[in-house]
């Protein structure tokens, strides 16, 4: 139950790529504007995270996971009114309130998954049950290019004609109503699950933070003087950053480049989940042959040289370029994950949260992807920026992952030579 919560998030998650350029279309804003979707959806992560560590740690992953999934719900539900008032704010407040409940999830999947069996494959686990997050970020991808893109993108002699008939804004508003229906039907799916997941019964003495009265736990500011989870919070930022400015621009880079319609855009994008998918199980079975940090790395510098080909050549080599780099971050997020919550004892699910905080590089790199491009006048000069996160994602894989403290000391205490 709580790895099918990994397919489930993934969802609205690549629904904002497409809903990125639907409101360029429907609400006529820029790309930098526009990049504002990813900013409050990852806020959202970014305020929830710690409240969300606080809640599971005091009433138990059960009470968390459902919690975060009636939130979900309920801001799927929200897009409703959004669009029948038209309100660009709207949308993104309802988005706010998706991520928060993404929060929970996150932060409690995640932390059960590398507690529930032994920690010196924990990597591995969580890389299988990231696994199951492709297909959803493939499912949203399809279900926002299928029936939140219309297929219609008028000339500007035609827009011109429509506003001089009055239709346009007519035109508009309508584009905007087309997300109504995939974010009902997926609210109602959420809710139903959370009902469900209601009624499963958790294992209550399995996991670290379950084991040690809730006085005894950990305080939070000795994490910070964990070097290992530190490098991991920062890679892990700039790693969601990338990955996040990297698909919220590929459809655009596929209609400057290739010329292609926005649906056939929208198919690039569920080809390069497509990719990222098979390179999650890939990564996953490789794991057994190869330390995970030095195959992250590894991976992380691939990345750094097919992003330089989508900036150097921009066109169907820079777009094939481009879709290369899904199949080789598929393993970093969880891979940084578990690297960075090695030996943190009672404070898992409280560094859980403060990695999943870490996603706030989608806010903010985005937006600054965005700016770039703009600034540069080429959609392709924009990827410089991921081309960066890249970087540290590489000096974490082989530097800053070396753990440094013993299973004493993260929990705010001093080991002796006994434990």
């Amino acid at each position: 139950m709580v790895t099918a919560l990994f397919f489930l998030w993934a969802m609205p998650n690549n629904l904002n790529d497409v809903l990125i350029r639907q409101f360029m279309k429907s609400f006529q804003i820029s790309r930098l504007q526009a990049g504002l979707v990813q900013s409050a959806f990852y806020f959202g992560y970014f305020c929830i995270s710690l409240p969300a560590a606080l809640v599971l740690r005091r009433f138990g992953y059960r009470i968390g996971l459902v919690t975060g999934l009636l939130l979900y719900a309920a801001g799927c539900l929200l897009f409703w009114p959004a669009a029948q008032v038209g309100s660009y704010n709207f949308f993104l407040f309802a988005l706010f309130v998706i991520a928060s409940g993404l929060a929970f999830l996150e932060t409690g999947a995640a932390s059960f998954i590398t507690q529930l069996g032994e920690a010196g494959t924990s990597e591995r686990r969580l890389n299988f049950a990231q696994a199951f997050n492709p297909p959803g970020t493939i499912a949203g991808a399809l279900i926002g290019t299928v029936f939140i893109f219309s297929g219609i993108e008028p000339t500007a002699d035609q827009v011109s004609r429509m506003k001089a008939a009055g239709t346009y804004l007519g035109f508009l508003h309508s584009e905007t109503l087309r997300v109504i229906t995939p974010y009902l039907v997926l609210g109602t799916v959420v809710f139903l699950f959370a009902m469900v997941l209601l009624r499963v019964r958790f294992p209550s003495q399995t996991l670290s933070q379950e084991v040690l009265p809730y006085e005894q736990r950990g305080p939070a500011p000795s994490l910070f003087r964990v070097s290992h989870f530190v490098g991991a919070v920062i890679a892990q930022f700039f790693y969601v950053g990338a990955q996040v400015g990297t698909w919220s621009f590929l459809i655009q880079y596929v209609l400057d480049y290739t010329h292609q319609p926005e649906k056939v855009a929208g198919y690039f994008l569920s080809g390069t989940l497509l990719l990222f998918a098979f390179g999650r199980f890939a990564a996953t079975a490789v794991m057994g042959f190869v330390r995970p940090n030095v195959l992250m790395g590894v991976l992380a510098a691939a990345n750094i040289v097919l992003l330089a080909v989508a900036i150097g050549f921009p066109g169907w080599v820079g777009l094939w370029a481009l879709m290369l780099t899904s199949f080789c971050m598929s393993l970093m997020y969880p891979t940084i994950f578990a690297l960075g919550l090695k030996q943190l004892g009672p404070n898992t699910t409280l560094g859980a949260s403060v990695l999943v905080m870490a996603i706030i590089g989608g806010a903010v790199v985005t937006p600054v992807v965005g700016y770039v491009a703009e600034r540069m006048h080429s959609t392709a000069w924009g990827f410089a920026v991921p081309l960066v996160g890249y970087v540290v994602v590489v000096w974490f894989a082989f530097v800053g992952s070396r753990v440094r403290v013993t299973p004493g000391e993260c929990a705010g205490g001093r080991s002796s030579p006994q434990q």
